[in-house]
């Protein structure tokens, strides 16, 4: 018996060993795919102005037909550059690049192997009048046009696609597009940087704070390509977050890490800055002015062109751009009539759905299994092909809405979004921490907003790059905290689906002459929910409080994001907060909860709540803990789906 344990272990060792290297070939097949399948070319294409902007093109080995191009531009890096250096992965998604496409990436004007001067977010220049006066519209444009002349093989038509960034400059080449321009799929797409990534209605989001190095430290040698990373993060010297910012006090005080220049380094920026110039613009430009507005590219999309196929995607839980996609989705729709442009939101955070991950959470929350891989298998695969290499005339088969119900986990498709069917339910926050349908009695219901202790915006805050977990985090800690005021309807009875926007209403005053608000909107599960095998182990789905929909509100920017104004202490004020769409199913047996607060801290940076001019200039004495009031006249305005 003993032999045959030894031969049957050596046994399962071998099968365990050749199902081992299998898998190893079948991994080093896939990722030798791109060098096997494609050649490279790297070129420097030549804009309208003279700048040549460095472009990495893949096409497929197989030469008896022609292909249709999709590029992407990015301020990412094309790399790795070198003609024996291949990507492992190339295209939107694994389909795209089995099928066969001309896979281009391009870096961007003013970043890496580029020539020209970077801006961040670079200002659209309509009515151009002369080849000196560039946008990342222009230069979309030149590069579309050398490479539909250029390239062996292509099908003269070309497709866009990018996610975050890169679904900024997506977006950016459907306003003027070049003829050839078929197909372009902005993801997660910046929309406009006082309402997305960096700023919140006005409000700065600290947790951007060391991306600001990415984005606004210049290249060593002025305008000159760089084939390595110039920048470096700053080094907060903790893994607690929290902490180094409440020991860090005012934002003025963050200035040191972004002091480069010194004796020993050559000039980095632009004559009179002092320091990392994209600091500097935050810094000095606290409110919506003519900086921001102009760099805002959703007010430019009456410029797009119905021949330009769009696909806007997006993930209900992006912590960094949510804004952007339902934005750029809607002003396409409302600015041009009859063209083909979609939407898809499915329950992801930043780009998840570009990955193939199999089981699909957010954090803890587990939404289910292959969303990503049905996402790219049978809508994004599809869009690009009809439009790329089909019959590109809009009937794709797909609707004009593809949504995923974040609470009942399915996905619906609409004929438009928000659907039709929708009606407007108003719920009042009452003095008894209820909502109801009716207004009750009007009264004031206080807490203290102390500058020393600010709300978390999660329980687990780590020293990250930009935070994501917090998007479905469990609220049960805030709604346990004296200056967080928490209102929720009974137990539902039956299904209540919110599909669209959601508008808080808010009455409150302050003891003080300036304050955020803070509104979230929460899913409360029922006791004997199952728990999930990913989650912290200290959690539980019982009573678990999901997040599902959150917005903040600097107060001051309450009548004008341009022209802000003092709170007049201890007088009642209207502040509306709109919060992003959403389409979630709070379920019977579950509880809708509404939960108000002042901070939110470290995702947004912390208000003196006394009024000063700017606040990334205010002084450690400007910083003083306040009385807020919430008056129960306060309300709610869902979009309910019936």
């Amino acid at each position: 018996m003993k032999l045959f344990r030894v031969v049957l272990f050596s046994v399962c060792i071998l099968a365990t060993f050749q199902a081992c290297k299998k898998t190893a070939k079948k991994e080093a097949v896939e990722a030798n795919y791109v060098a096997q399948n494609y050649t490279k070319q790297e070129v420097d294409i030549a804009m309208r102005d003279g700048t040549k902007l460095h472009t990495t093109i893949y096409s497929p080995k197989d030469t008896s037909k022609e292909y249709p191009i999709i590029m992407q531009r990015t301020p990412y890096s094309s790399r790795p550059y070198g003609a024996g250096e291949f990507r492992k992965r190339i295209s939107p998604n694994i389909n795209m690049m089995k099928e066969g496409y001309i896979v281009v990436y391009q870096d961007v004007r003013g970043r890496w192997m580029s020539e020209g001067h970077y801006e961040n977010m670079r200002a659209y220049i309509p009515n151009k009048t002369s080849n000196e006066q560039v946008d990342e519209s222009s230069d979309t444009y030149d590069t579309i046009e050398w490479l539909v002349n250029n390239v062996e093989n292509n099908n003269g038509r070309v497709g866009l696609w990018g996610i975050s960034y890169p679904g900024f400059y997506a977006t950016y080449g459907t306003v003027d597009p070049h003829p050839a321009l078929k197909a372009s799929s902005p993801q997660a797409c910046i929309g406009d940087f006082f309402f997305d990534d960096f700023h919140h209605n006005g409000a700065y989001l600290l947790s951007y704070f060391r991306a600001t190095s990415l984005f606004g430290t210049p290249r060593p040698n002025g305008d000159q390509p760089v084939d390595t990373a110039w920048y470096t993060f700053p080094d907060m010297g903790t893994e607690d977050q929290y902490q180094f910012f409440l020991d860090a006090g005012p934002l003025q005080n963050l200035d040191n890490f972004f002091e480069y220049e010194t004796a020993d380094t050559p000039k980095m920026r632009p004559e009179g800055m002092t320091d990392d110039f994209f600091w500097n613009e935050l810094k000095e430009h606290p409110n919506y002015d003519a900086l921001w507005q102009s760099r805002g590219l959703i007010q430019h999309l009456d410029k797009t062109k119905s021949h330009v196929a769009t696909m806007i995607v997006g993930g209900w839980f992006d912590a960094e751009d949510l804004y952007g996609p339902l934005e750029t989705y809607k002003n396409i729709e409302r600015h041009n009539e009859g063209a083909y442009n979609t939407i898809v939101f499915g329950p992801w955070d930043h780009g998840r759905w570009a990955r193939r991950n199999g089981r699909n959470l957010v954090g803890n929350y587990y939404f289910g299994d292959s969303i990503s891989e049905f996402y790219q298998d049978k809508i994004e695969t599809k869009f690009f092909n009809h439009f790329l290499k089909g019959a590109a005339d809009g009937n794709t088969g797909l609707p004009e809405a593809f949504m995923y119900d974040s609470g009942r986990k399915v996905w619906e498709e609409f004929d438009a979004w928000p659907p039709q069917g929708i009606e407007k339910q108003t719920l009042y926050l009452s003095p008894d921490q209820q909502l109801t349908v009716e207004k009750e009695k009007v009264t004031g219901i206080q807490f203290v907003s102390d500058v020393k202790k600010p709300v978390p915006y999660s329980e687990d805050i780590k020293t990250v790059f930009t935070p994501r977990k917090y998007m479905t985090d469990d609220q049960r800690f805030a709604a346990r905290r004296s200056d967080v005021l928490v209102f929720e309807t009974p137990v539902l009875e039956e299904d209540l689906t919110l599909a669209g926007g959601i508008m808080a209403k808010l009455k409150v005053a302050t003891t003080g002459t300036a304050a955020d608000w803070i509104v979230k909107v929460i899913d409360v599960h029922p006791n004997n929910t199952e728990t999930n095998e990913e989650m912290q182990d200290h959690l539980k789905m019982s009573n678990y409080h999901l997040m599902v929909r959150s917005e903040v509100m600097r107060g001051r920017f309450r009548n004008s994001f341009s022209k802000p104004e003092p709170f007049v202490p201890n007088k009642k004020t209207n502040i509306d907060i709109k919060l992003q769409d959403v389409f979630h199913t709070f379920k019977k047996g579950h509880k809708l909860q509404v939960q108000v607060q002042s901070t939110w801290f470290p995702l947004i940076d912390l208000n003196p709540q006394t009024y000063v001019d700017n606040i990334f200039k205010a002084e450690e004495s400007d910083f003083q803990t306040q009385t807020h009031t919430v008056f129960t006249d306060s309300s709610l305005e869902f979009s309910v789906l019936n």
